[in-house]
């Protein structure tokens, strides 16, 4: 029997649909339910390695989990990875198709609509209830004909649909009526009712809300739900990567992250803080300065070059900094990068920060893989490698890691570090082997689910018996 789908679409990026998404997978599956998440294309640099080696979302890597499952490349068949050069890599379920333009993509839309069709017929042939999450706003009207992962999606599928909206942003009225008013017949009649998201407060002030909602916009309440600062999830909207969880720097590890462009896998920093992420060379002086992963290593230089950062972090070595980088940041620390291919926005060479006597030749083929590690200092954490290209050194240089095949990975050259390792710092025992900080220990995910259930089942406005797509749930 094929499955029952819902889809949860938003007013907005970042209204709060891969918590909602999340939420949901962990709550079904509590009750028992065999639940998968889907979304059909994401846009993100934030991704995480399959089984199979293929890469997805970060979100819907966390939603499997809050499924009890192993991310698969079915439940996010196309992964678009902005190059930042108004290009972006298109990962087809797990690898890399191809490099394309916006212009470019549109054209894809007929065979790409097929992959999406395909993965999500393979997934509801085997699970109970497809939790599907919609990107961006679903009401932009304008690129409905070259929709994979909205509307037009519920409509192929017959998909009942919930509306998130974002009441901190303000406008929320306005933003579901706009919405609703977009929609076209077929959309109207699938449409099951709006979630408010992000309250402060008292909920029960918003009960006039709850009608006007009704009244106004035909749009029934499924439940007001709190803003939920004590639970984290993994980004991947580029709106979410910044974050309001501030912390004053520990003593002797202030720590400046210069954010590139196309950053990559902004996650690998979540536990970091107090870290200052720059764009320029500012007039302070650091313990610690990284240069995370990029989608774009040979622009990434360029960029840096051209805002005086790579003289800017050559002269906070020289006053004593230490220098960590992750994957591209790697790259650049090295002495030149090479693409002989034209593998990212440029062929040729480029010489790099020379603080690393490695070199880089990038490569067509992505190097995709969960992986297992531990520190000179014996700590043993779980990592991920997502790159393109190999980092070869001219001399030898104490690893960062090594892996559990007793392999090196990485250098340490004295005060400045490379490795290929996405997530080392997201473990707190990493993080103070390497900037002499104690950090609280990371949440399990378990309870992380358990309590984005609870969050769930204490904010509907439905019967507690409900599932996705039984009779309970009409508009």
């Amino acid at each position: 029997m094929s499955a029952r789908p819902l889809f949860v679409g938003g007013t907005s990026s970042n209204a709060g649909k891969s918590w909602v998404v999340t939420a949901v997978c962990a709550w079904l599956r509590r009750r028992g339910v065999r639940v998968a998440p889907f979304k059909a294309q994401t846009m993100s640099n934030h991704s995480y390695p399959c089984a199979d080696g293929g890469e997805i979302g970060r979100a819907q890597v966390t939603q499997a989990e809050a499924c009890g499952l192993s991310p698969e490349s079915a439940m996010n068949p196309i992964l678009l990875k902005p190059n930042g050069n108004g290009t972006s890599q298109v990962i087809v379920r797990g690898r890399v198709w191809k490099t394309l333009s916006a212009r470019e993509y549109y054209q894809e839309v007929p065979e790409l609509r097929r992959v999406v069709l395909d993965a999500y017929a393979e997934l509801a042939a085997r699970f109970d209830v497809i939790l599907i999450e919609g990107a961006g706003s679903v009401s932009e009207i304008n690129l409905r004909s070259h929709d994979l992962v909205n509307l037009e999606l519920t409509k192929l599928i017959a998909a009942p649909w919930v509306l998130v909206a974002d009441i901190e942003r303000g406008g929320l009225f306005a933003s579901v009526a706009g919405t609703l008013a977009l929609c076209d017949v077929d959309e109207r009649r699938l449409f099951r009712g709006v979630i408010v998201n992000k309250f402060r407060g008292d909920r029960s002030l918003f009960d006039e809300g709850k009608r006007l909602l009704q009244e106004r916009c035909g749009a029934r309440c499924l439940g007001v739900w709190p803003y939920a600062d004590d639970v984290l999830l993994d980004a991947e909207d580029s709106l979410a990567t910044t974050t309001d969880r501030r912390t004053p720097a520990p003593p002797g590890a202030s720590m400046a992250i210069v954010h590139v462009p196309a950053v990559s896998n902004a996650t690998d920093f979540s536990r970091l803080t107090w870290a200052d992420w720059i764009t320029s060379a500012v007039p302070k002086h650091y313990d610690f300065v990284i240069l995370p992963g990029t989608k774009d290593t040979i622009g990434a230089l360029a960029w840096m070059r051209s805002r005086g950062l790579d003289a800017w972090v050559l002269a906070q070595h020289a006053r004593g900094a230490s220098i960590l980088g992750i994957c591209g940041g790697f790259q650049i620390l090295g002495e030149r990068v090479r693409d002989p291919d034209g593998v990212e926005t440029s062929a040729g060479e480029v010489m790099g920060l020379g603080l690393l006597p490695v070199e880089t030749t990038l490569a067509r083929h992505k190097v995709t893989r969960v992986r297992r590690a531990v520190t000179p200092g014996g700590v043993v954490f779980g990592a991920y490698e997502i790159h393109l290209g190999l980092t070869t050194s001219h001399e030898t240089m104490p690893a960062f890691a090594r892996l559990d095949d007793d392999s090196p990975e990485g250098v340490r050259h004295g005060r400045v570090w490379g490795t290929y390792l996405h997530g080392a710092l997201e473990h707190p025992a990493v993080c103070e082997e390497l900037f002499g900080v104690t950090l609280p220990a990371a949440p399990s995910k378990a309870a992380g689910h358990a309590a984005l259930a609870d969050w769930f089942e204490t904010s509907l406005d439905l019967p507690a018996d409900w599932i996705p797509g039984t009779a309970e749930f009409e508009p």
